[in-house]
């Protein structure tokens, strides 16, 4: 890795790895060259960004202190506005950088995403895109198959969080790093795909890549809970008109948590780490 990049990367760590995220830089050359050109991001490609990842740990790291210290926005996902946090704190910490941060569910008024994370964490080696094209002679015939990424650490028990975009930073010298490919086998592509296609509500798929680190029986809970429950099972009202729409998790693995009580909640989200300046949400 370049020493400039090393050294970016190493203050971006800084602050996100404490509170349970991961970074990875990549060239948006890459990512560009792998999409057509309207979902290409408008960046000279040797151009630096780092794709951020929460691992299991961010939510006892990240999201119950969050939960303990700062104001929830209205019509806004919780876990959402805990990520946004932490990732702006990156661009109040690094003002030189002039930071762009786009985050995994954000939209232009025509609906299209504005990144596609999958295909980021995949040219950036930070995890596996598996698709259909991956699968030798796949056996789906006119059935749409929708790809998902593996983590050689974590499997399917990680998020892709967003992209942070550092225009005027170039680096033509970044040489690309292939993701680990721990789903090798065609069958083993073949479980994946199709658990994540057509049983992705028993979380199996997630456990295809063996696991060092999971997600905990509690925010098991949150996630398969829907998103409008949520509020309660944090003991908070839902917010008058509803949730934004957010592509944080997969919702609804079966069969649903029922809520807990409000009392019990709060001794969930005891803070172990605490943000250190109130959000700039």
């Amino acid at each position: 890795m370049e020493p400039q990049v090393a050294e970016l990367k190493q203050k971006i760590e800084d602050t996100l790895c404490p509170f349970g995220f991961e970074v990875y830089p990549f060239q948006v050359a890459w990512y560009n060259a792998l999409l057509p050109s309207a979902f290409h991001l408008p960046l000279p490609g040797p151009t630096l960004a780092f794709v951020v990842l929460s691992t299991p740990s961010m939510f006892d790291q990240a999201f119950k202190p969050f939960l303990q210290t700062c104001h929830l926005q209205p019509l806004r996902d919780p876990v959402d506005q805990c990520v946004a946090y932490h990732m702006g704190r990156v661009r109040e910490n690094l003002p030189e950088l002039h930071v762009q941060i786009i985050a995994d569910y954000e939209v232009h008024p025509n609906r299209r995403p504005k990144i596609l994370v999958q295909t980021a964490a995949h040219v950036a080696g930070a995890a596996y895109y598996y698709q259909r094209q991956d699968v030798e002679a796949d056996p789906w015939g006119a059935q749409h198959i929708m790809g998902v990424c593996m983590h050689p650490r974590f499997g399917g028990w990680f998020a892709i969080r967003g992209v942070m975009l550092l225009p005027g930073m170039e680096v033509p010298g970044l040489l690309p790093t292939n993701p680990p490919d721990c789903v090798p086998t065609r069958a083993d592509r073949i479980t994946l795909l199709e658990r994540f296609n057509f049983h992705w509500r028993d979380w199996t798929y997630r456990d295809v890549v063996t696991p060092k680190e999971c997600y905990s029986e509690e925010q098991k809970t949150y996630f398969s809970t829907p998103p409008a429950q949520r509020w309660a099972l944090l003991g908070l009202a839902l917010p008058s008109g509803g949730l934004s729409p957010t592509s944080s998790e997969l919702p609804l693995p079966t069969p649903i948590p029922k809520p807990q009580t409000p009392s019990k909640v709060q001794d969930w989200f005891n803070p172990r780490v605490s943000p250190t300046a109130p959000p700039g949400l």
